[in-house]
């Protein structure tokens, strides 16, 4: 019988004390690093702890509305977060809507492939299912196409003159763009591949750890693990070829000319 421990807010307030750790690297080098840690460790509480009482309502309705809807909520923010980590961005609204469409697809189909083809939960939209699989899934894929419109991006700046050179002497722009890309593409794909290859020796991945603290049997435990990894290695490639063959479009155009000036600064400064 599967039991857990139950945490206490005193519990969670002890653990809070280990932030100290980042305060004191802060303070004793001068990084500045205080007020963002505050506002950061205070926004973490209070969305866990609203996500934490909402999960727990839509968990009880099992609706495939209200499961829609806060998918819908989680891709969206996603795709903020996508724009939010890059130094340079591609202006207008283009970089939102190839990010969240990306992330759209690709979690859609790594969760509808988990819980149509593998789980096969009844009803197949449990909440309690695609929820969790669906926000693994956006978590992990953000980090790589974020990473890869990063490079795509800074590459682009960085190399612009070689890359209009190759354009100038007759070269497509995916051919002027293809050491870039490639490079693009490695980038975004190395986390996870760095997860898969620590997974077990060097680190328990949360999800198995969570549910071997509520008490799930270790091995049954394990084969979720395994499925999650799965689910996430095949969707962070799918969205990092995605982000970076649209993110090649968004920085070219027809007339196979780079279109650097496209590009801005976290501060919306036009790309000189």
């Amino acid at each position: 019988m599967s039991s857990y421990v139950v945490l206490t807010p005193l519990d969670l307030g002890l653990a809070a004390l280990l932030i100290l750790v980042n305060a004191g690297v802060s303070i004793a080098f001068r990084l500045g690093l205080e007020r963002t840690l505050l506002l950061t460790t205070a926004r973490m509480v209070v969305q866990l702890a609203l996500i934490g009482l909402v999960l727990k309502w839509i968990f009880a309705q099992t609706s495939p509305l209200w499961t829609l809807l806060l998918a819908a909520i989680m891709i969206s923010a996603a795709g903020y977060e996508a724009i939010s980590r890059q130094e340079r961005r591609i202006a207008g609204w283009l970089t939102y809507g190839l990010g969240t469409g990306t992330l759209l697809a690709v979690g859609t189909f790594a969760t509808l492939f988990a819980v149509g083809g593998v789980i096969q939960p009844d009803p197949w939209y449990a909440p309690r299912f695609v929820l969790p699989i669906l926000g693994m899934v956006l978590g992990n894929s953000l980090t790589g196409i974020a990473l890869a419109l990063d490079t795509l991006t800074g590459a682009a700046w960085r190399d612009r003159s070689a890359i209009e050179a190759r354009l100038a002497l007759g070269a497509t722009r995916m051919e002027a763009l293809g050491e870039t890309t490639r490079r693009t593409l490695k980038t975004g794909m190395t986390p996870i591949l760095n997860a898969m290859a620590a997974s077990g020796v060097v680190s328990l991945p949360g999800m198995m750890t969570g549910q071997i603290l509520a008490g799930v049997d270790p091995v049954e435990a394990t084969k979720y693990q395994i499925l999650i990894m799965f689910l996430i290695a095949g969707s962070t490639a799918l969205g990092v070829l995605i982000a970076t063959f649209g993110g090649v479009l968004l920085l070219t155009d027809k007339r196979q000319r780079l279109r650097i000036d496209r590009l801005v600064t976290k501060k919306e400064t036009p790309a000189a």
